[in-house]
């Protein structure tokens, strides 16, 4: 079995590396794949070191799978190549996403829409993802009328470009407050979850101060004055659950965390619910954990899902303003169910193929 790894030395690539690693994916051989300035360096993958190779030598290798993370112009353009030799591949990037002639999957949501003749597999938006895994249970009980969502993103959605920008924002106000540390070591200090700055002079992330700060602006503004971010939210929504009546609205914001991305979701039913069922059908949900004990301060945290595959679900009650809705709070790690473990999942299902 021959895997490649498209985008393998960036951060969501390292990760689909990492997970691939994690759940055992049969892999006899990785081919890792990144742009010619990374050919020639070296991965780690199970023990062993793997040279990182061309996008046409990775077409050459004919993997059998081929997971790609490395931007939407690259999958329009490589993507079918790797189809063309018998790849089947599942690309993370939104090229694929709205392409009626192309599946958008995530495997506890809409695992059976998949089917043989499907060589171009789309993996859904990181704020899509986690919030229909939550969603799914209760759209089969109730039927969902209209969903209003407000993301708070970790800059790890940003790529190492978000994280470098933060770092030496909080490394520089530390500093600015007249400490004596140089500016490496305050950025690792300040770096949490085990990110680290990299080396080189990257570009802001964002047009404005992240760290300190929060921003109501992920990918570019459309003329509708909604994102890129937003309107992925809404379209890959209804696609997922197969649904074109299901409204959605959503405000994307950037917030200065690593952990993961956190939601708040409103959601209405055309059935009427009762809390202890919604409780019941997250808690079986899969994929899907329940942190609610506000009495003991117990709710979802996007630091703590760090390095976690799970939806964790919390602040669960009734909306008292109108008929049949309900609020909750959602957080995952963007960069695994969000990415890279659902990817892998996909990959898992294709195996039964």
């Amino acid at each position: 079995m021959k895997v490649a790894v498209v985008g393998a030395t960036g951060l969501v690539g390292s990760k689909m590396i990492e997970v691939l690693q994690e759940r055992n994916f049969p892999v006899d051989e990785l081919v890792p794949v990144a742009s010619e300035k990374s050919v020639g360096k070296k991965v780690t993958f199970k023990g062993r070191e793997w040279s990182v190779v061309s996008l046409a030598d990775g077409v050459a290798a004919r993997p059998e799978i081929a997971i790609f993370s490395a931007g939407a112009s690259v999958s329009k353009e490589w993507a079918p190549k790797f189809a063309e030799v018998g790849c089947r591949v599942i690309d993370n990037s939104s090229c694929w996403r709205m392409d009626p002639t192309k599946k958008l999957i995530v495997p506890e949501v809409n695992a059976a829409a998949l089917c043989p003749d499907d060589m171009i597999i789309a993996n859904p938006n990181c704020s899509t993802i986690q919030m229909v895994v939550a969603l799914a249970p209760l759209h089969k009980a109730y039927k969902i009328k209209r969903v209003v969502v407000t993301t708070f993103q970790s800059v790890t959605g940003s790529g190492q470009k978000g994280i470098n920008q933060m770092l030496r924002e909080r490394a520089d106000s530390i500093s600015a407050a007249g400490s004596s540390i140089s500016s490496e070591d305050l950025i690792n200090a300040v770096a949490s979850n085990g990110l680290k700055i990299s080396s080189g002079n990257l570009p802001n992330a964002y047009p404005h101060q992240i760290d300190l700060n929060v921003l109501p602006h992920i990918d570019s503004f459309l003329e509708n004055g909604y994102t890129k971010e937003e309107m992925k939210m809404v379209n890959e929504t209804c696609k997922i659950f197969g649904d074109n009546t299901i409204a959605v609205t959503a405000t994307t914001v950037r917030v200065p965390v690593t952990g993961g991305h956190s939601e708040s979701v409103n959601v209405e039913f055309e059935k009427d619910f009762e809390l202890k069922d919604v409780f019941e059908l997250l808690s079986n949900a899969p994929g899907v954990i329940v942190k609610d004990d506000v009495a003991n301060n117990v709710y979802p945290l996007p630091i703590e899902c760090f390095g976690r595959d799970e939806v964790f679900v919390g602040r669960i009650r009734r909306d008292f303003s109108t008929n049949n809705a309900l609020n909750f709070w959602c957080v995952a790690d963007n960069l695994r169910k969000g990415a890279a473990t659902n990817a892998v999942q996909i990959a898992e299902l294709a195996l039964s193929f």
